[in-house]
């Protein structure tokens, strides 16, 4: 059984404290204003000074304290800062000047460096003094203050305890349960700039992404889904009684018990009925708001470089309307917390939902696409791009989906940080530049459609490849008429029939031709559609497309609307529409392949005749000559 979590510091102390973020050994922000915030006696006179600058206060009636410095430069040399009040000064102590980032999400950004591919490689080259790291606790939802504890947080995912809450200078030792893909993203981005860099992981395992939206922002939030969310969990804490869910616990205890005697099993000595009275739903961590109250609410204020945010597997329990949630919430809690760290044009790298399950293939390409995984990546890819037509170019994206592990915490992770680190170090560091710097982290944008002669055609913002240069096949685009039955197309180059001085056919590789034998009247494309999918296109320095569509048709009716049975709530409907729909799909795929077939043995009968028949006319003319030889 664990223990209880060790407190070593509190969140606030009773005397003269400054917020836990601010520590020893942490990074501050480099060019901008720092605020540093803690608590006193109402009244007493609070003194700060770093880096050459002094400012004082007076502590308000609630014991809170704030100043607010000039933004310094970078500095890699350790400097001191003090915290003086009436009878007490607090020392911290080798603090560097230069980028703080921030990582979100769920636990893909959690996993720990040591647990990836290459991870121990990693985790022994990570000798960076110049590198701080900070784990913020989990923290106590809505009861939450203007700070975070100090202690060893319990994990029931790992059964032991972390220490959570410390800044620390990056070492092998340290960096082995730190964020993969924040510590690779930090790594890289240091090595470019030779500026000191913060990484402070605030990501969760198993949340959603109205649980790091403030509450407040939910409630303003349109969209019936959004709503609906809200007023079920409203539902859920009010019928919540504590007493009544300590009385089912009690019963389940006896009942486990003396199941375990009725089988001849012993009764484990010494335990005891629970005794202890619940929160239930209200300390859920998926509540809505529950995580930014615990763990973005105690950094408001903090001046920081910018945020990389890696999310969605939770999400993909609802079906679409859980989809069309994240959408109507994602872009809010984006500027929602541009607006905890007082920039509305923070940097914000959205990585996009990761693999998981058996991956796509040609025999298996239609039952994958009923998921609601690619709705989330649409939700993620689009958020991005209307920040991106609003004129925001500070907004950026990574799609992960072409690092590929069936399991739901893919271990190629180290990549994935890279190429979050490309996006940094050409917008906001501006140290990969020249012509086609975007294209290191820009993923290729569709920019027109045309159906022409049976055909899609795409007009993309670059030229693309295939991920694997040793592979030809462009892959990934399934197409469908206005029955709304997608098979997987045949892609190809767009060319107009112009030729170059060999006689070879021109191909424009900015443009697609997307047809199938199975659709004479394309209507719509989709592509990446699966959480494993069979995608292998990228940009010329190997950036995927990233997945989308262009029909706004219902997961839940399509290909087809069935009529569920009466008396299912809203999950089971689901639940029986999956297996029902996944049928069709199936069947659809085999009859497809077969199809596919019997195509493949008329082509090879016709070509087999056009050979025999050209067989038998050489051998004819053959014996013809050897006849005419031998009379002679």
């Amino acid at each position: 059984m664990p223990r209880e979590d060790v407190v070593d510091v509190p969140a606030i102390g009773k005397d003269l404290c400054v917020s836990n973020v601010f520590q020893t050994n942490m990074v501050l922000q480099r060019d901008k204003p720092l605020t540093i915030w803690g608590w006193a006696a109402p009244g007493e006179k609070v003194t700060v000074s770093f880096a050459g600058q002094t400012a004082d206060t007076i502590a308000e009636p609630g014991r809170t304290w704030k100043v607010t410095l000039k933004g310094p430069p970078a500095n890699s040399k350790p400097q001191v800062m003090t915290i003086k009040g009436k009878d007490r000064t607090l020392t911290l102590e080798s603090i560097l000047v230069g980028d703080v980032w921030v990582l979100g999400g769920q636990s893909n950004m959690e996993f720990a460096l040591a647990k990836v591919d290459d991870g121990e490689l990693e985790v022994v080259s990570a000798n960076f003094p110049q590198i701080r790291l900070l784990t913020v606790p989990r923290g106590q939802g809505f009861k939450s203050v203007a700070s975070f504890q100090r202690l060893h947080e319990w994990s029931d995912w790992s059964k032991r305890h972390f220490r959570k809450g410390d800044w620390d200078v990056c070492t092998p030792e340290v960096v082995r349960d730190f964020s993969a893909i924040g510590y690779v993203f930090g790594r890289r981005l240091h090595m470019a700039s030779q500026v000191p860099i913060g990484l402070i992981d605030v990501s969760v395992g198993g949340t959603t992404v109205e649980a790091w939206t403030p509450e407040t922002v939910l409630k303003k939030t349109p969209g019936a889904e959004t709503q609906a969310m809200l007023k079920e969990w409203a539902e859920r804490i009010a019928a919540f009684d504590p007493k009544t869910d300590l009385e089912r616990r009690i019963a389940d205890f006896h009942r486990r018990n003396e199941a375990r005697k009725a089988k001849g099993q012993p009764v484990p000595a010494g335990q005891k009925p629970p005794s202890d009275l619940r929160p239930g739903p209200s300390a859920d961590r998926n509540r809505p708001g529950y995580c930014y109250a615990s763990m973005i609410r105690p950094l408001e204020g903090l001046s920081v470089a910018g945020a990389v945010f890696h999310h969605g597997f939770n999400n993909c329990f609802s079906g679409s309307p859980g989809a069309r949630m994240y959408y109507q919430v994602f872009g809010k809690m984006i500027t929602a917390w541009r607006r905890a760290f007082a920039d509305e044009k923070l940097p914000f790298c959205i990585i996009s939902l990761c693999t998981a399950g058996a991956p796509q293939t040609h025999k298996n390409f239609l039952p994958p696409m009923y998921d609601v995984g690619p709705l989330l990546r649409e939700a993620q890819y689009q958020a991005f791009v209307d920040f991106r037509k609003a004129g925001d170019t500070t907004i950026g994206f990574v799609s992960s989906f072409d690092q590929r592990k069936s399991w739901y915490h893919p271990q190629i992770k180290v990549p994935v940080g890279e190429r979050a680190a490309k996006w940094a170090l050409v917008t906001r560091y501006e140290l990969l530049t020249g012509r086609g710097a975007e294209e290191h982290w820009l993923p290729p944008e569709i920019i027109e459609v045309e159906v022409v002669d049976g055909k899609i055609r795409l007009t993309l913002s670059t030229s693309v490849r295939t991920k694997d240069d040793s592979n030809d096949k462009l892959l990934g685009f399934a197409i469908a008429g206005a029955d709304r039955r997608f098979y997987p197309a045949e892609i190809g180059y767009y060319t107009d029939g112009k030729r170059d001085g060999r006689n070879r056919l021109q191909y424009k590789r900015n443009m697609l031709v997307l047809s199938s034998p199975f659709v004479p009247e394309p209507k719509h494309y989709r592509y990446a559609w699966a959480r494993n999918p069979m995608a292998n296109i990228v940009n010329g320095l190997g950036i995927p497309l990233a997945t989308q569509r262009s029909d706004d048709w219902v997961l839940e009716e399509t290909p087809v609307k069935l009529p569920t049975p009466k008396g299912m709530d809203a999950r089971s409907q689901r639940r029986w529409l999956s297996g029902r729909l996944r049928k069709e799909l199936g069947l659809a795929d085999t009859e497809r392949r077969i199809r596919e077939a019997e195509a493949t043995i008329a082509e090879l009968k016709e070509q087999y005749a056009k050979d025999k028949a050209a067989w038998d006319k050489q051998k004819a003319t053959e014996a013809e000559r050897a006849k005419a030889d031998a009379d002679k």
